[in-house]
């Protein structure tokens, strides 16, 4: 990528398809692609996926298309997918036990080196392979420890002060399943929140206006 090029925030939310795709694609054996191909399966524009690859130096050749293995690589590249940050998981609730057991973190650039809990219920369960701590323990952790990644499933009324103890232990990203956009003062602090309901609200709309559309069109 060009240095001090800005990329968009729709453009980077899109290389994580990108990338599933062409890995999908190679499981399939395919070699290579042109971007109408990769247009129809993924529902975009060969123009758009032209404009988005651009950003990064390109990668296609004229009359070839792009080679799916080489693309693939760059992706994971741009993506960061071979740096292995350090991440920790800060309520292991449902939901964090959830993560635990079904994200695959490392795929994703992720190594999760730690659980963390209040409750004493489930401090020195096994989740995977990892012991759970006592959230008491997180500084000690930290400072014993680099780690690159917070994810926050803890109670919304707790997610603030959860943020704001792990910058002051160093940790400076964070993806945060609360249901509270967490506020972070630090010049190289960056967030990603999941709202799960936004999702399924969103859903709902889309699911409302079809119908709507479709008792205007028997009309």
């Amino acid at each position: 990528m060009p240095k001090n090029q800005y990329v968009s925030t729709a453009v980077i939310r899109r290389m994580p398809r990108y990338y599933r795709f062409l890995g999908e694609l190679l499981e399939r054996g395919v070699t290579r692609i042109s971007s109408k191909e990769l247009a129809a399966l993924m529902n975009l524009t060969a123009s758009q996926i032209r404009q988005d690859l651009n950003c990064f130096g390109g990668f296609g050749q004229q009359g070839f298309g792009y080679h799916v293995a080489l693309l693939h690589e760059e992706i994971r590249k741009i993506l960061g997918l071979d740096q292995g940050f350090r991440a920790i998981l800060i309520g292991v609730g449902n939901l964090g036990r959830a993560f635990v057991n079904h994200v695959d973190f490392t795929g994703s650039g992720f190594d999760l080196v730690g659980l963390f809990d209040k409750n004493p219920a489930l401090i020195g369960k096994k989740i995977s392979g990892l012991t759970v701590q006592d959230a008491d323990e997180i500084s000690a952790f930290c400072a014993a420890h680099t780690v690159d990644v917070a994810v926050l499933c803890v109670p919304s009324e707790a997610a603030q002060q959860t943020a704001n103890g792990l910058i002051d232990c160093g940790v400076t990203a964070f993806w945060n399943f609360t249901q509270y956009d967490i506020k972070v003062e630090h010049p190289e602090a960056v967030v990603e929140s999941v709202h799960l309901a936004d999702g399924l609200m969103a859903l709902c709309y889309q699911v409302n206006d079809a119908r709507r559309s479709s008792s205007s069109a028997e009309k």
